[in-house]
């Protein structure tokens, strides 16, 4: 049996927007009242996007409309495209405005907490009239959008390993710390080791940090279990779970300092090699960026004189 796939859908805009409004309010109705669309067309412009799917989008209830797996899958879509239309007019008025480029830089929390803010500070007197796009996610995830070319420059922690094919040079390097509620049996008078660590109940950011990747595969080299209850979008909120004694967590030393700096926590040494990290910087392909990227690049790599990466 073969299957007919719809042709391929064409839709504008407003049905994008229209989709996203339906969704989140529940109701075509009021989603035309938040665009200024007549109910009538708002409701055709959803079924004839249902209909260049070939499947339904949301499913018809009395008193509202919820989005159907497919729809709740094409909902992210959405969202993307609308991003995307977003940063395409901030990038359009940027250049209206003089600006000679837009560079996509994309780096993990723990860089922009630690090390970003400085040679952003240092590209604006080094290299006026460009623009710098700063996207906040995790290390692996800084490796796929420099793969799929979202980002024309990322950091990352480098022990994560990943697919990047791209040169590395070294950027910066920091020290983790463990911090604990004060009082902490464990770690009120010792060191924070391993072994210790793996006995407590670890709070942590979301899957793919670089940390987290750490940890597990330390876990996993000493045949241990992490146990890794919460986890959460930040560093201040991990302070503010462990403050509240419900875990310990692994954090840079210099992060440490500012959000768990009060007399509620310990913050705790780790003398174990692996505590120590060190990030680098990535560039797509000499060929595929612009000028504005190579200058900002090279002000990033002179950051700590540059050289190329040793292997891991």
């Amino acid at each position: 049996m073969t299957l007919k796939l719809p042709a391929r859908p064409h839709f504008d805009l407003t049905t994008v927007h229209l989709f996203i409004a339906t969704a989140e309010l529940g109701s075509v109705t009021r989603a035309a009242e938040r665009l200024h669309i007549a109910p009538a067309a708002a409701s055709r412009r959803i079924a004839e996007l249902e209909g260049q799917f070939g499947l339904p989008l949301f499913l018809r209830r009395p008193h509202g409309m919820a989005l159907t797996d497919a729809g709740r899958a094409m909902l992210a879509h959405a969202r993307n495209i609308t991003h995307t239309v977003l940063r395409m007019q901030d990038d359009a008025a940027s250049f209206a405005g003089g600006a000679q480029g837009v560079v996509r830089l994309a780096a993990p929390k723990s860089a922009v907490l630690q090390f970003v803010p400085a040679d952003i500070e240092r590209c604006a007197v080094a290299c006026p009239g460009v623009s710098i796009d700063l996207q906040e996610m995790n290390s692996l995830k800084v490796q796929q959008a420099l793969t799929r070319g979202t980002a024309d420059i990322g950091i990352f922690e480098s022990s994560l390993g990943g697919t990047v094919d791209f040169p590395t040079l070294p950027y910066h390097a920091d020290e983790l710390v463990l911090v604990a509620p004060r009082g902490h049996a464990l770690f009120t008078h010792a060191p924070a080791t391993l072994d210790h660590i793996l006995s407590c109940d670890v709070i942590s950011l979301g899957e793919g940090s670089a940390i987290v990747a750490l940890l597990e595969r330390l876990a996993s080299e000493s045949g241990r279990l992490l146990r890794m209850r919460m986890r959460v979008g930040g560093f201040d909120s991990i302070a503010a779970l462990i403050a509240q004694g419900l875990g310990v967590g692994v954090m840079p030393k210099a992060v440490a300092r500012s959000v768990a700096g009060g007399s509620r926590f310990l913050r705790v040494e780790i003398p174990e090699p692996w505590a120590h990290r060190r990030f680098v910087l990535c560039c797509r392909p000499a060929d595929s960026l612009s000028p504005a990227a190579v200058s900002v690049a090279d002000v990033f790599a002179r950051t700590n004189s540059a050289k190329p990466a040793p292997p891991n």
